[in-house]
């Protein structure tokens, strides 16, 4: 199974399976000599795990890491790092019955079409579970970018169709959604609980504002830095578009309104998102992706058997009325991934 690695320089591959032994990462080109500790990664784990509240998946997986390759001493030896997460907390009861049945929303029909078998349990290494992997990578990625003095943040903008109307950074982490308005927030979270009750699942808006970056980073043409972000959010199942700067607004805008015009002190906007020719600015980067629904919902739907036969399925098992929260962190991970690794192609630029 290809797809599974990502990065050139600084270089990821995750493995297992939702309701497997383990998942896990092996992260490559990582700088040799920086203090790092399995208490600083779990700082990131704790954020994305199952369980933390009434509007995020029941499962109690509390996602305790291990580092098992690639530190000496407490510092990185620059060889494979290794970290693994065991899975504690599976049900693969939950899909007694759904390995001849195809979910709605799911990868099933999909990876059943290209490998000829599928692991029905949870989706397999179609879950979100495999981004627990990339969230560990990605808090590597970080370490190594907090020495440049980049500052990687996401947060829920919005969540069916309720939208965040001021941004307060240290409200973020204060409530359940990681809305970056908590007025907001509180309409979110009671949304998200009336469509628990009806067995329902909505979608949203997550954005990230990077700071901190030089000027210069992105491989044009093919290796832009947005187009590396755009590989890198779109990678995550959840995520269906992205956006940077004035995104998909700039197709009603005019020139003289988009260009981000020049003074001695940089740039007067940003409607670029930070990014122009697929090279950094030094401005602030900014990019929003789009969220769908959560696909694993208790409301009959319409599907097929794998034998052609129409079928009313209700997805059981523990899953998020709504991903957004949980996405935050692993959108953070990627963006410190794609970063870290264009730090490193351009240090090998400049030799």
């Amino acid at each position: 199974m290809g797809g599974s690695t990502f990065g050139e320089a600084f270089k990821i591959t995750t493995f297992g399976e939702s309701h497997g032994v383990s998942v896990g990462v092996i992260v490559d080109g990582v700088t040799p000599g920086v203090e790092l500790d399995e208490a600083y990664i779990q700082v990131q784990m704790d954020r994305r795990k199952p369980g933390q509240s009434a509007v995020t998946s029941p499962r109690k997986e509390y996602d305790v890491i291990r580092i098992v390759s690639g530190m000496f001493e407490g510092r990185t030896t620059g060889t494979p790092l290794c970290i693994l997460l065991d899975n504690k907390d599976m049900r693969p009861s939950a899909y007694d019955g759904m390995d001849e049945t195809f979910r709605p929303g799911h990868a099933d029909y999909t990876y059943l079409q290209k490998y000829g078998l599928r692991d029905h349990r949870g989706s397999g290494r179609a879950s979100g579970r495999e981004t627990a992997a990339r969230v560990a990578a990605g808090a590597v990625a970080r370490k190594l970018l907090e020495r440049r003095g980049v500052q990687v943040v996401a947060y829920t903008k919005e969540i069916g169709g309720i939208s965040c109307r001021t941004f307060v950074p240290e409200a973020i982490e204060q409530n359940s959604v990681r809305a970056c308005d908590p007025d907001a927030a509180v309409w979110m979270e009671d949304y998200i609980k009336t469509l628990v009750a009806r067995g329902d699942s909505a979608g949203g808006v997550v954005e990230c504002r990077i700071s901190g970056v030089a000027a210069g980073l992105g491989e044009p043409v093919f290796d832009k830095l947005d187009a590396d972000f755009a590989k890198a959010m779109l990678s995550v199942g959840a995520v269906k578009g992205i956006e940077f700067g004035a995104g998909f607004a700039a197709a009603s805008m005019l020139g003289s309104e988009h260009n981000d015009g020049m003074n001695a002190d940089g740039f007067a906007s940003n409607n670029a998102g930070g990014i122009l020719g697929g090279i950094s600015t030094g401005a602030d980067i900014v990019f929003r992706v789009a969220v769908k629904p959560t696909s694993s919902i208790s409301t009959p739907q319409r599907t097929v058997t794998t034998t052609g036969e129409e079928r009313t399925i209700r997805t059981e098992g523990r899953h998020d009325p709504c991903i957004c929260p949980r996405v935050v962190p692993v959108m953070e991970a990627m963006a410190c991934l794609v970063l870290e690794d264009h730090y490193k192609r351009q240090a090998a630029l400049h030799g």
